[in-house]
């Protein structure tokens, strides 16, 4: 191996290596909530796409843990941002953690990609550019993502929390 091949792969270490330590922060968090809450849940950590992503399961079919995603899954937001603070708080670094209760953001994922894809099919068979609903960052970067797939290009326009996906022609 090259230094620079060598320095590289230490590096990729050192971040995965940091990356699970943030996963494991939040879940010792996450699970002194549950344990407030009165809530049963597991906690579940992996690192994806260059985030820690934990999840919080459930086995007896998470109905309880439906209290913490919310309406429109703004709950969940909430206990994202917090347990990003709550990250930021004992490694003093700015954390991009993930966080899915019950599966809500993996279900959401699907359905967002989903619409992605029509919008650019759309796109692609009127030659107009289509405009989105208002939309979270996290839902945003799933509809990018699945325009860029698609061939075609996007662009956020708007102010938060109005801010929505732009979808347009090549």
């Amino acid at each position: 191996m090259t230094e620079g091949t060598t320095s590289a792969a230490a590096e990729g270490a050192d971040t995965l290596t940091r990356l699970e330590q943030e996963g494991e922060i939040a879940a010792d968090y996450l699970e002194g909530l549950l344990d407030i809450a009165d809530l049963d849940g597991d906690i579940d950590m992996d690192v994806e796409a260059d985030r820690a992503a934990v999840s919080i399961i459930s086995d007896a079919g998470g109905r309880d843990l439906q209290k913490l995603v919310g309406r429109d899954g703004e709950v969940l937001e909430a206990l994202q941002e917090l347990t990003r603070l709550a990250v930021h708080r004992e490694t003093g670094d700015r954390s991009r953690l993930m966080l899915d209760i019950a599966g809500y953001r993996a279900k959401k994922r699907a359905e967002l990609s989903e619409l992605g894809a029509k919008a650019a099919a759309e796109v692609k068979s009127s030659g107009e550019p289509v405009k989105l609903k208002p939309m979270t960052p996290f839902e945003r970067k799933v509809v990018h993502d699945a325009v860029k797939s698609a061939g075609l290009r996007s662009e956020s326009e708007g102010e938060e929390p109005q801010r929505f996906v732009v979808v347009l022609p090549v």
